[in-house]
């Protein structure tokens, strides 16, 4: 699944317009403080320089395995001349940069020791764009759209996207059949309508929506305030610490911090919008796009400078979180009755199934995805090793109830995984009143444990169908028999 998705990240193509900028490095080390003044005293040692801004958004597609086609004026100066040297000479990127008279191209200059900044010192023109370089830009972007599926508007208030170009840029676009997507930084929001998806920082949000964006009610009250305004579709709001969040008009995801350690922040949100723009392109859902923009991010802030992040990196992230997850989802009754709570509060219908599964069997796989078919969510209530022991005698189970609890949890079909000592489930039905009771089509309703209880609170039971020539007494069977399993 993982390589599916990233090999998919090359089909598309994703045109990138808007500020455009030198981010230049100074490293040195600080041995002593000026006799002149209370300041460390930089040795200069090395120095460096990257495509920053929109820029760094078409590096991160590029570097992600996408094709990105990069839009933006510069200035007739050297450090243009530089940009466009270094646009030109990044893989995976195809530039069309336009020139001003007159102009200064943006430059930051951060001086670093140690791995930590001391200083950032910017030189900017903000300036409006004359009119031809807003006619070059749209005559640009116009030759540029044809393939692509989705347009970035990487907007860092420098500039180089006045209200014109972006009413022109988004209605371009929309005829073309491309997304939009935005990473804003204007307070008027009615400037991108039209847009799919806008990718505001919290602090963004609050400003934009004229309330706190604090805790997830609030993000999802500013989102929805922000929404309105801006006609668009989807608000992905990038939280620092308390992770990222998902808002369209009648749902919400809260995806939570991945970075290990956070070195430095400089450039993630445009690592978030490249990546949440590649994964829409390339056919995810919104929340899958989105949860792959928030691994991305925690991988970037623990890169110094304006960093990217490849493929490889990401399927990394992408397994661990993995991982983790199932991880999470085992849990214990207390856990498993406050998830539930949840559940139902968001108007979610819940399943439950239960077994020993001891050595899991295609039979096993068959029956949870059907379960999980019949709610919105699955809860596997799971023998212990005592409870095991009682029902199936000496020698079992193979494995204990922790590695059978950890391979149900890595199923995609199940949302939790609850322990319980008893020989039958009854006692843990009746706590987390399952609108859902599955067991196999070898039962009748009247066999099934709990199927009574599940009736009083209107509840129904499904008799899931049965794989024949599946059962794990058959498999170990074999096994000690020498004989070959899985046929």
């Amino acid at each position: 699944m993982r390589e599916q998705v990233l090999s998919a990240f090359g089909r598309p193509g994703i045109v990138c317009l808007g500020d455009l900028m030198l981010d230049r490095y100074v490293h040195g080390t600080v041995d002593r403080i000026s006799p002149e003044a209370p300041i460390p005293v930089l040795k200069v040692a090395s120095g460096s320089a990257v495509l920053g801004g929109v820029g760094n958004v078409a590096r991160n597609i590029a570097a992600l395995g996408g094709r990105a086609r990069l839009l933006a004026p510069i200035g007739d100066d050297a450090e243009g001349l530089e940009i466009a040297r270094l646009a030109e000479a990044q893989a995976g990127l195809e530039a069309r940069l336009v020139p001003v008279a007159g102009r200064r191209s943006t430059l930051k200059t951060r001086f670093v020791a140690g791995g930590q900044q001391l200083l950032r010192a910017d030189r900017e023109d903000d300036g409006a764009l004359p009119a031809a370089a807003v006619a070059a830009l749209l005559a640009a972007l116009e030759a540029s759209l044809p393939g692509a599926r989705a347009l970035i508007l990487s907007d860092y208030a420098k500039g180089a996207l006045p209200p014109e170009l972006l009413r022109g840029a988004i209605a371009c676009a929309r005829a073309a059949g491309a997304f939009v997507v935005v990473d804003p930084k204007q307070s008027e929001l009615s400037l991108y309508a039209g847009a799919r998806l806008i990718k505001p920082n919290a602090r963004e949000l609050a400003v934009a929506a004229g309330r706190a964006a604090n805790g997830e009610a609030d993000v999802v009250a500013a989102a929805r305030l922000v929404l309105a305004r801006a006609g668009a579709e989807l608000v992905l709001v990038s939280r620092g610490p308390a992770g990222s969040s998902l808002v369209s008009a009648d749902a919400a995801w809260h995806f939570p911090a991945r970075a290990r350690e956070v070195f430095d922040v400089s450039g993630a949100g445009d690592t978030m919008v490249a990546t949440v723009t590649l994964a829409l392109a390339a056919g995810l859902t919104p929340p899958q796009a989105a949860e792959l923009a928030n691994l991305a991010g925690g991988i970037a802030v623990g890169k110094a400078g304006t960093a990217t992040v490849d493929n490889e990196e990401l399927a990394a992230a992408l397994l661990d979180a993995a991982v983790q997850s199932s991880e999470r989802k085992i849990v214990s009754r207390e856990g498993a009755l406050r998830q539930v709570a949840q559940w139902r509060q968001a108007g979610l219908r819940v399943g439950f199934t239960n077994g020993c599964f001891d050595l899991l069997h295609p039979g096993h796989v068959s029956l949870l995805a059907e379960a999980r078919a019949a709610a919105d969510r699955l809860v596997v209530g799971l023998n212990s090793d005592a409870s095991v022991r009682r029902l199936k005698g000496v020698g079992r189970p193979v494995q204990s109830e922790t590695a059978r609890a950890v391979v149900l949890a890595s199923l995609a079909s199940i949302d939790l995984v609850v322990l319980f000592e008893d020989d039958t489930p009854l006692a843990l039905i009746e706590a987390l009143r399952p609108d859902v009771l599955v067991k196999g089509a070898d039962y009748s309703i009247e066999q099934v444990v709990g199927a009574e209880a599940v009736g009083r609170w209107g509840g129904r039971v499904l008799l899931a169908r049965l794989l024949e020539g599946h059962s794990t007494s058959g498999t170990i069977r074999r096994l000690v028999a020498g004989e070959a399993v899985g046929r």
